[in-house]
């Protein structure tokens, strides 16, 4: 992987992180998904005269990720009722990678034996961070990080048969953005609107945030393999929790604090892959 990838996607890392900040730092998770989700729908329609279509090859992959996007982020919203952000998001996002690189392998995308090292020092670190969760606030991520794995291969696919990844990420973030704001619109319309009042800036920059992670992440797809790239993602775990304690002001034990550090040994690791 290339430098410059390298840290393009760690960029890519902390948007996310930091959108899901956005979120988690509102008082009604869901409403604050569903303005971001809603914003991000709205900046991809702004950008989408000015870039080239995706291929029609594309367009399947895209529907099916549209409804794996929007079961996402219904779960983001459910995930920040019952836990904190220092243990969903790890939790979620960490358990990913694993997935997605058992499934290309089998899908043909051999990795070398650094880059799953890599993948596994990322998943155990997440692993070792979520230590003592239950219930909901355990299995609620680990679905979550199933369905990341799914739409995660579903768009590296579509992005490499799109001819135009960016185009790809604006039509798919203005398909699934919109679903759960107009839900929320209709079953709660009173207290949707004075959130989206109260607080649209911050929205604005979350959905900002998770178009461009997404866009740089799938575009990397496009020039590294799928297992890495998802993997280097995760890397916004440590963005989270950083995020958490400086931010939030959640209390982090300590087995987080290592988990982190295996993490960041198995960002390492796929830098040397």
């Amino acid at each position: 992987m290339p430098l410059s990838l390298f840290f393009l996607v760690l960029a890519a890392a902390a948007l996310h992180a930091g959108w899901n900040a956005i979120v988690k730092h509102g008082t009604d998770a869901l409403l604050g998904t569903a303005l971001v989700t809603g914003s991000a729908a709205l900046l991809a329609a702004a950008a989408l005269p000015f870039v080239p279509a995706p291929s029609a090859h594309s367009w399947p992959w895209l529907a099916l990720s549209t409804l794996l996007q929007v079961a996402y982020y219904t779960l983001v919203a459910r995930c920040y009722r019952h836990g904190d952000m220092s243990l969903a998001y790890p939790l979620m996002r960490g358990c990913a990678p694993l997935l997605v690189a058992l499934a290309a392998s089998m899908l043909g995308e051999p990795l070398p034996a650094t880059a799953w090292l890599g993948v596994l020092l990322v998943s155990a670190g997440i692993l070792c961070m979520a230590r003592g969760a239950r219930g909901r606030a355990f299995g609620l991520p680990l679905l979550t990080a199933a369905v990341i794995a799914g739409y995660t291969l579903v768009d590296a696919q579509g992005a490499r048969q799109s001819g135009s990844a960016l185009g790809y990420t604006l039509w798919l973030f203005l398909l699934s953005g919109l679903p759960l704001p107009l839900w929320v619109l209709h079953s709660r319309r009173d207290a949707a609107l004075a959130h989206a009042r109260h607080h649209w800036p911050l929205g604005l920059a979350g959905g900002l945030g998770t178009t461009a992670a997404y866009a740089v992440a799938l575009w990397a797809m496009t020039r590294a393999p799928v297992a890495m790239v998802a993997a280097l993602r995760e890397s916004s775990i440590l963005f989270a929790l950083l995020i958490s304690v400086a931010l939030l002001r959640e209390r982090v034990p300590r087995q987080r604090w290592l988990g982190a550090g295996l993490c960041l040994a198995g960002v390492l690791a796929l830098r040397l892959a």
